[in-house]
């Protein structure tokens, strides 16, 4: 039926699939998206919103990189806040909440107008593999395509298991049917799998809550964007609000406990930590007498209400009855219930940088199926997954992202070093040299590579450069501006700040804590000056500024580390073959097969005794 022969055939429409889809055919790459669904193309399967610590980050860098993660979440957003502003700005994070039906929507607009893309609508049961390589997919319908590359983004589809108490359910997403054969294909060509949970809140009826009763989170009033690019900027937003449950609350879903597939031993896998359900929060910190829950809205126009910290699998009846509980859920009506969903998915650390498998060429694993959880990180790996296929069939150099280069960087390395065995979530903490890798930074950090490798458009680099040249003249202003007592002091004053008795550099003020930008502005002819600079440039300066010792040493940081991300280790390296190495190590290193020094140093298990062994075998 389908006799062309593609370059990367992506295997799941979810936000992996769609920036991989996206990625290869942007690149030049004959590319087909095959999803079970075309209604859930950029699906929102859980919460209606993006970024966040962490995820806004690497929502900017999709975006810098030419991505479409934060052009949709712009177009579709319904209130904007940047989150730890009371923080330096290394933790700065943008958060979008969406409607989650225009975010789907604009996806698949966006992917029907991208040249190059194929879409079929059938469910994948089987790889076809010819000498150790995988030259195209089996459908249910029987259906051979035939590819180049195939990026597998299954999500929670691969022999999904869905659990509401003691009533279980197969699907991959509550009212969709799961993928099966792809998995015990894989186990019988060596892969090693394993299973991950996963949960998801009820959802409630808007009209039926009493908002009174809780309190109101607006968003920011000066509310940004996630894309450098001329998205539509919010002019108006929705609101969200906070509610805290109670000991009657809890006491109720204790009673659940015994029909509980999480405490009955039903579930066996493991979920996300930093995102425990309900009960689990019970369990776990029963000392508490209250959590906090979001009452987020869905859309513009629906009724519809996630309530967001309420992930639970308990049964309807239990979920029910305790929100009723709730203050301002006495009257709720509920749309759908909680439920928590069991997946395969194949350990990471299978797989090389690029996201390709080590045992079968030209096959690439993002998103969940590499052990994550969030939209933030699928997408940044799908991104990864979609121009490595491109490159490889196209006979082009692979592409990494290095940890001093991008929370995606961060992000692959972690998993394929030191794997995962409960859904991975990105952390600022997880960077070593976060104040590099910030958010405002994103379009600077990677717009480059992205121009090199196609992605990004000409326009796109000349606004990079624009505001590189700008705020360097911002800064230069700055350190070569005197002001003297008199001009200065009445600030310095105003925020119990210091007075000084003789005059420094604008830079200089700038650097003391609770001075700012905004706050120099008090001085008109420094006002006269900043004004002609945007948001960005002004954010951009001021941050080179204050922060600029702690920029370069994380600079020479990262310059130590290079010299050992440029030891190459042998891909045929016989580990086993060192007695010097302890077992751990042997071990370890013949699974990973690092590529560099250091990355074998970021290894689970392995020493620096044993680095030390490793440069003296490889002469250095």
């Amino acid at each position: 039926m389908i006799s062309e022969i593609y370059d990367v055939i992506v295997v799941g429409a979810g936000h992996a699939g769609c920036e991989a889809a996206a990625a290869a055919a942007n690149l030049g790459s004959k590319t087909l998206l095959v999803t079970m669904n075309m209604q859930t193309i950029g699906q929102m399967s859980c919460n209606p919103a993006m970024g966040g610590i962490a995820k806004g980050q690497i929502v900017r860098e999709i975006d810098a990189m030419g991505g479409y993660s934060g052009i949709i979440a712009d177009k579709s957003a319904i209130q904007f806040k940047m989150l730890n502003l009371s923080k330096g700005p290394a933790m700065w994070s943008p958060r979008t909440q969406n409607d989650r039906m225009l975010f789907a929507e604009e996806w698949r607009l966006a992917l029907e107008n991208t040249p190059n893309l194929d879409f079929f609508q059938d469910m994948v049961k089987q790889l076809i593999i010819e000498n150790n390589k995988v030259a195209g997919v089996v459908t249910s319908l029987g259906i051979e395509i035939r590819s180049k590359s195939v990026v597998l983004t299954n999500g929670t589809f691969l022999n999904g298991l869905i659990h509401v108490g003691d009533k279980q359910l197969g699907g991959g997403r509550m009212g969709e049917p799961r993928a099966f054969g792809i998995t015990e294909q894989l186990v019988s060509l060596g892969f090693e799998a394993g299973r991950m949970k996963t949960g998801t809140p009820p959802r409630v009826d808007g009209r039926s809550l009493d908002y009174s009763k809780m309190e109101e989170q607006k968003g920011d009033e000066n509310p940004q964007k996630f894309s450098y690019l001329d998205t539509p900027k919010l002019t108006k937003q929705l609101s969200c609000h906070i509610v805290y449950t109670n000991e009657t609350v809890h006491d109720i879903l204790r009673e659940g406990f015994d029909r509980s597939p999480m405490f009955n031993g039903t579930i066996q896998s493991l979920g996300p930590r930093y995102c425990p359900s309900i009960e689990d929060k019970i369990n776990r910190f029963a000392e508490r007498n209250r959590h906090q829950l979001f009452v987020e809205p869905e859309g513009w126009k629906t009724v519809e209400i996630y309530v967001n910290g309420f992930s639970s699998s308990l049964p309807e009846d239990v979920q029910i009855k305790a929100m009723k509980h709730i203050p301002g859920f006495e009257n709720v009506k509920v749309f759908r219930p909680g439920y928590a969903i069991e997946y395969d998915y194949f350990p990471p650390t299978q797989l090389k940088h690029t996201l390709e498998t080590k045992l079968i060429d030209n096959l690439y694993f993002a998103g969940q199926i590499n052990g994550t959880t969030g939209y933030e990180e699928a997408a940044g790996q799908g991104l990864i997954a979609g121009i490595n296929a491109h490159n490889k069939v196209k006979e082009k150099e692979e592409f990494i992202l290095n940890r001093d280069e991008a929370y995606i960087g961060v992000l692959v390395d972690d998993l394929i070093t030191k794997g995962t065995e409960e859904p991975y979530r990105m952390f600022t903490s997880r960077a070593e040299y976060r104040l590099l890798l910030r958010q405002d930074n994103a379009d600077i950090r990677l717009t480059e590579k992205a121009f090199e490798l196609g992605l990004a458009k000409e326009e796109r680099l000349k606004r990079v450069q624009e505001k590189v040249t700008k705020s360097q003249e911002l800064e230069t202003f700055l350190r070569e501006t005197s002001l003297k007592p008199g001009i200065i002091n009445p600030i310095l004053e105003s925020i119990e700040s210091n007075p000084v008795d003789q005059a420094y550099r604008a830079s200089q003020f700038l650097t003391r804590p609770n001075i700012t930008l905004d706050k120099l502005d008090d001085i008109d002819f420094i006002k006269e000056f900043t004004s002609q600079f945007d948001d960005e440039v002004r954010e951009q300066a001021e941050v080179n500024i204050k922060y600029k010792g702690y920029i370069e040493k994380e600079r020479e940081n990262v310059a130590k580390l290079n010299r050992l991300e440029n030891i190459k280790i042998p891909e045929d390296f016989d580990y086993k073959a060192i007695s010097s190495l302890s077992a751990e190590a042997k071990q370890k290193m013949s699974n990973v097969r690092p590529k560099t020094i250091a990355q074998a140093g970021r290894i689970s298990g392995v020493s620096p005794a044993d680095i030390n062994v490793l440069l003296v075998y490889l002469g250095r």
